[in-house]
């Protein structure tokens, strides 16, 4: 459930990134190519991304799925960035349908977003949890615990909850950081820039398959891909 999409790179515009790739997010949010879990992301849509301007980045998250939101679409070609994560959603079964439920979920200069499920008991409560829901409580457990330390955390978690999926993708504008468990994740290596996502947006023979149980750090236009430990 759910799709996702980081770029780190030259700028490009939001419409470039997200409306205008043959298989993009909006095409995904109603036919996902790889999707294992759930046929459609209706369930709302999200975006940050970062402009020289501000410290922190900027958000568009909306509960209407996002090939509905014609507002955004008119002004997506407008706006460009060098780091911008994206999301499409399909909410898991009894967790809320508001846009606070959306990612990406933010802490300082840190983005989020969670392609997965994952059993709230084994996270707990949390105070800065933007939202009820399990994606959103694990976003403030690790925003807490360290993002840069995301790959120690989802081996925990792993360990806790065998069933869970625990594909996350972070950025903070300068470095992406992701982890593919238990879900598809891919990397493409543009030239100009690095995308990483649930599953390529167009057919680029440059796309390439992150191994199950692996994190991706991207960095000064480098990837480096390691194992986790299991």
């Amino acid at each position: 459930m759910c799709r996702h999409l980081a770029w780190l790179g030259t700028p490009r515009s939001l419409g470039e990134l997200l409306l205008g790739p043959p298989y993009g997010l909006l095409v995904q949010s109603y036919a996902p190519r790889r999707q294992r879990h759930g046929r459609m992301n209706a369930d709302g849509w999200g975006v940050g991304f970062y402009a020289p301007s501000r410290p922190e980045p900027a958000r568009w998250r909306s509960n209407r799925p996002l090939w509905g939101d014609a507002s955004f679409a008119s002004v997506a070609p407008l706006i460009s960035s060098g780091c911008v994560l994206a999301a499409v959603r399909s909410a898991t079964d009894g967790m809320p349908a508001d846009e606070t439920a959306a990612a990406p979920f933010l802490s300082g200069r840190w983005l989020l977003s969670h392609n997965g499920v994952i059993d709230r008991s084994v996270l707990g409560s949390h105070p800065a949890a933007e939202s009820v829901c399990d994606s959103a409580l694990l976003a403030a457990h690790l925003f807490g615990f360290g993002a840069e330390r995301l790959g120690s955390f989802v081996t925990a978690l792993g360990r806790r909850d065998p069933g869970a999926r625990l594909n996350l993708l972070l950025t903070d504008g300068q470095r992406i950081l992701a982890t593919r468990w238990n879900d598809s994740l891919s990397v493409l290596d543009a030239g100009d820039g690095v995308v990483v996502a649930s599953e390529p947006y167009d057919d680029d023979p440059r796309w390439a398959d992150v191994p199950e149980h692996h994190l991706v750090d991207v960095a000064a236009g480098a990837v480096t891909i390691t194992e986790l430990e299991i």
